[in-house]
């Protein structure tokens, strides 16, 4: 028996989750247009170039995009996940490779610092972080380990009020600089989160460039995607770091990772939404307006499907994603399961849909001028970095055996 109709429920707004308020909805406007006049113009250039276009990440820095989830009194945008997935899926609908750089500024380093720090920490590192006046980024993939975090071989020893730290890490994104006019000259970001062994347990650290012993090592150039964004080595040799710039105790930082990783694979997993939705809306214009043997080819049965399996998987994971962003708060653990599975689904299926968008394009898709080549290179990094499907797949499994009732 169906209820009677109220005056409440006749006049109800149905609910938006992807853009749940008035805020969420005006600043997905203004990254989109921020995307559609600013970053695209540069983006085939940059990655073609593998140029980090500063300029543009510090206009990001203006709009407020590198501290969406820090509160306003210490200079940042004040929202909440659904607010971070949206930037990361509006930047990266054009250039995933600013899109990544913002992400492991943002994200990695601001939000985190804001997140573990104390308020002297906050008040020295914030202020010129939130603006992009600094670069900064995060170290915990070494040479000999990934996704085997307790693996790592940094460590950091106590002596007085000072810790020496000593080791290698790898793969980090705003890895370096261009210093000099002509780009000879390079040097590293601002400020890094290390993370460290201290005895058997892992403890992070703030490290600032011009600390003696940390060095830039190798620039890691010639990138299949996300060429816009630097990647380098950072050397680490007995550098002398003041307890004042460790975050929180030793050991805390398990929990730290934990708190972080969640809010990171959520971002990447709306940064492969980005690619997918742009690649579909490429993929199906294109389909509209070209003909074959006198028909447009979205009127063929091979094409349909490469369509309509591309817009069927971008909503499930849109969905996901979006439902997920609400459930989880930014100050505490408890989301593990649920993003890594969002973005094991959504990294492979960003590359599926630029796969598809490449073939119905054919030969106009294979060239470098398409930006659907440029996000088909792109999107293969999102099931590597920021944790291996592989990882995600022991972390899932893990999980269910533990909690099986989640599956319900």
């Amino acid at each position: 028996m169906q209820a009677p109709a109220t005056a409440a429920t006749a006049t109800a707004v149905p609910f938006d989750q992807y853009n749940p308020s008035e805020e969420h909805l005006m600043l997905r406007r203004t990254v989109h247009d921020f995307a559609e006049r600013e970053v695209e113009p540069q983006a085939l250039e940059s990655d073609r170039s593998e140029t980090f276009n500063r300029a543009l990440f510090n206009r990001a820095g203006e709009l407020g995009l590198l501290a969406i989830t820090v509160p306003e009194a210490w200079g940042g945008a004040g929202l909440d996940a659904t607010a971070a997935v949206i930037m990361a899926e509006e930047i990266c609908w054009s250039d995933p490779g600013l899109g990544i750089s913002v992400l492991a500024h943002g994200t990695l380093f601001v939000h985190n610092l804001y997140t573990n720090g104390n308020d002297e920490q906050r008040a020295r590192f914030l202020p010129k972080t939130v603006t992009g006046e600094k670069l900064a980024g995060l170290c915990m993939t070494e040479p000999d380990s990934g996704t085997d975090v307790l693996g790592m071989k940094t460590r950091a020893v106590r002596d007085g009020d000072v810790y020496k730290l000593t080791g290698r890490k790898m793969f980090i994104t705003n890895g370096y600089v261009d210093a000099g006019e002509s780009g000879g000259r390079h040097e590293t970001g601002d400020c890094y989160i290390v993370y460290a062994k201290t005895g058997d347990e892992i403890s992070s650290f703030v490290v600032e460039k011009g600390m003696p012993g940390f060095s830039l090592g190798q620039r890691l150039k010639d990138k299949t995607g996300l060429r816009a964004s630097t990647t380098a080595e950072l050397v680490f040799d007995d550098v002398p770091v003041p307890l004042a710039n460790r975050l929180g105790e030793e050991g805390d930082s398990t929990i730290h990772m934990m708190r972080n990783l969640e809010l990171e694979r959520l971002v990447i997993a709306a940064m492969s939404l980005g690619m997918a939705r742009r690649c579909l809306e490429i993929m199906n214009r294109y389909a509209s307006e070209r003909k074959a043997y006198g028909k447009p080819i979205n009127s063929f049965g091979q094409i349909q499907r490469h369509i309509a399996e591309s817009y069927t998987e971008y909503m499930v994971g849109r969905s996901f994603v979006y439902e997920l962003a609400h459930k989880i708060q930014l100050d505490k653990p408890g989301h593990r399961m649920e993003t890594d599975a969002a973005k094991l689904f959504t990294a492979t299926m960003a590359k599926n849909v630029a796969d598809r968008a490449m073939q119905v394009l054919g030969g106009y898709g294979y060239f470098g001028e398409s930006v659907v080549e440029r996000l088909w290179r792109a999107a293969k990094l999102n099931e590597i970095g920021g944790g291996t499907l592989e990882a995600h797949h022991k972390n899932i499994t893990r999980d269910l055996a533990r909690h099986p009732e989640a599956i319900r």
